[in-house]
């Protein structure tokens, strides 16, 4: 039927040289002071006992770590907020200092906040490259004592007296894969950080992630997403029956016939919604309460494909290949790319998921489905054998499947540690792997030394974001807010005991 055929010619107009005219870009984030950066020795190799590292001649020495404070609300006595950088730059984080969730509980509680850059993030590089060798002290378990070592030995310039930590209490907070950094880091060093809020944090993993469009199923305008279930179907079927005039002619219809591989051209007009990777657009997971920071851009996408006064030169596209479906209108790969070895967030970011995070979006195996089903998890591996060849390190070497038992090692679903909140959206595309998740097992009731929140109708981390002004943002984040910083002053009120029991 042509209502399930419509979006396709809009799918394409959105794809085409023309389509800015479709869009509207990311709001570019709002102008506040920034801050002077600091340095930081930092060991390239916390695991001097560990062979796996040990081994490399590399893993002597230091490297910068840069780091950003602010004590506009610092009062002494206070508590210090690590923000986990996590997959970028530190500098991409100033708003959490300026008006997000560290500014919030700094404001509350007479805090200091502070970003440390993660390693192989940013400008905090070990090396100059980013070889396979160079690569293998970017771990977890390095990530987050990186944290712990942090905490014990930051210096704070301008500020007088030892904020460093057990004596102060630091409490760590993150969003995304740095919210799962945040969950570990309390978990393994909490004996030194006192306590951690992680925020949409993937605690449990597997190689393929088809999950990630589940939310956008359930909750996307669902004409929109009828259509491109259908358009997914029929492609499918052209492409499982091997109508290869009929597969061309449909790359055409989006100037993607240059793309031989299926799986390209699928991740391609998928882009919009998200796809397996790192796509360009902005998705279902940029959507932000805050205007500021997030992006409409997935509702005007819907609204171009779901559009009924369409111009005649655009619905006409949709029964070009009518004579391929019984008379039914219609509604890269780069080698040399992923072994480039400068430093990049992308190199590292595919470095850690083909070693232990996995998490490849692919598309479900049942069911309806907006990613075409030829994408599965070793299109993206194959960027792993890419980056990361065999014999292409001395002393280092990628597993031929991401080892997820490692990183689940930490306790899955199942990690907890005390003071350790974790806090999630129902609509986000990450919370199948979230604490939240509809696969963890029953959860017990909510506590001060074990608290969780599940905001309602809320995405990827949106208590991360803030206007300087609680009282003022929707009802389900403000709420989410003043339990954060109930949790924490809670928290606080009983550092001076669990100092004592240390005897620091």
């Amino acid at each position: 039927m042509k209502p399930h055929w419509l979006s396709i010619s809009f799918l394409a107009a959105l794809l085409s040289p023309d389509a800015q005219a479709l869009q509207i870009k990311r709001d570019t984030p709002r102008d506040e002071p920034q801050y002077g950066v600091n340095y930081f020795d930092q060991k390239i190799n916390h695991f001097p006992d560990d062979e796996r590292f040990t081994r490399s001649p590399l893993s002597n020495g230091t490297f910068k770590q840069r780091y950003y404070f602010d004590a506009s609300y610092y009062k002494p006595g206070g508590p210090v907020y690590l923000y986990i950088s996590g997959e970028t730059s530190g500098p991409s984080r100033f708003s959490n200092l300026q008006t997000g969730i560290i500014q919030i509980l700094m404001e509350a509680t007479s805090g200091l906040g502070v970003i440390l850059e993660n390693r192989y993030y940013g400008e905090s590089y070990p090396f100059n490259t980013s070889t396979t060798d160079e690569l293998l002290f970017l771990t977890t378990n390095q990530t987050i004592a990186d944290n712990a070592y942090f905490a014990r030995n930051a210096v704070f310039p301008g500020i007088s007296g030892d904020l460093t930590a057990p004596s102060t209490p630091w409490i760590l907070y993150g969003g995304s894969l740095a919210g799962a950094q945040t969950a570990l880091s309390i978990k393994v060093h909490g004996d030194v950080l006192y306590g951690g809020i992680a925020s949409s944090a993937p605690i449990q993993v597997y190689v393929g992630y088809p999950e990630w469009y589940r939310p956008i199923q359930k909750y996307a305008p669902q004409d929109c997403v009828a259509r491109i279930n259908k358009i997914v179907d029929n492609f499918d079927m052209l492409i499982s029956t091997k109508k290869t005039a009929a597969v061309n002619q449909f790359k055409a219809l989006f100037g993607l016939e240059v793309l031989t591989d299926h799986r390209d051209f699928a991740a391609a007009i998928a882009d919009p919604i998200g796809n397996p990777g790192f796509y360009h657009s902005n998705t279902w997971q940029e959507l932000n309460w805050n205007s500021t920071y997030g992006s409409r851009n997935f509702f005007y996408f819907c609204s171009n494909v779901t559009d009924i006064d369409a111009p005649e030169e655009i619905t006409q596209v949709d029964y070009a290949l009518a004579n391929f479906t019984n008379g039914e209108p219609w509604g890269t790969q780069n080698a040399s790319f992923w072994a480039n070895t400068q430093n990049s967030a992308t190199r590292s970011y595919l470095y850690t998921s083909c070693v232990e995070q996995g998490a490849y979006i692919d598309a479900p195996k049942e069911g309806p489905t907006l990613l075409s089903r030829v994408v599965t998890t070793e299109y993206e591996q194959q960027w792993c054998r890419w980056a990361f060849p065999p014999g292409s390190g001395s002393y280092n070497a990628i597993p031929a499947a991401p080892d997820t038992g490692a990183y689940n090692s930490f306790g899955g679903f199942n990690l907890r540690a005390a003071r350790l909140a974790f806090i999630d959206g129902d609509q986000d595309v990450w919370n199948g792997l979230c604490y939240h998740s509809e696969l963890a097992p029953p959860r017990a009731q909510s506590s001060d030394l074990h608290p969780e929140l599940l905001i309602t109708g809320a995405g990827h981390h949106w208590d991360s974001y803030g206007i300087k002004h609680v009282d003022a943002e929707p009802q389900f984040v403000r709420e989410a807010h003043n339990w954060e910083i109930r949790t924490v002053r809670r928290w606080l009120r009983d550092f001076d005991e669990w100092k004592g029991a240390k005897g620091t």
